[in-house]
């Protein structure tokens, strides 16, 4: 099922989509699964991309602030 900014399935989950600029970087998944642990202690997560900065990743506790991962890119031989 694919959603469009700010539409809402059936089990009332939004998803919203918004991109400035296009994006190519990798991350090691194994981090990536450690970032996605924390996924119980929130509804909303925010992941941001940019080629100017790491990704980071946040996730809004209710009462009690957030919770925010920063994750650099794979460097590869080619960008040194």
């Amino acid at each position: 099922m694919k959603l469009e900014p700010g539409e809402t399935d059936s089990r009332d989950t939004a998803v919203v989509l918004k991109c400035d600029e296009k994006v190519n970087l990798s991350f090691a998944l194994r981090y990536l699964n450690m970032f996605n642990k924390a996924n119980s202690l929130s509804d909303k997560v925010q992941v941001h991309l940019s080629n100017e900065a790491p990704l980071t990743v946040t996730y809004e506790i209710n009462d009690y602030g957030h919770l925010k991962f920063y994750l650099a890119p794979k460097i590869t031989e080619d960008e040194e």
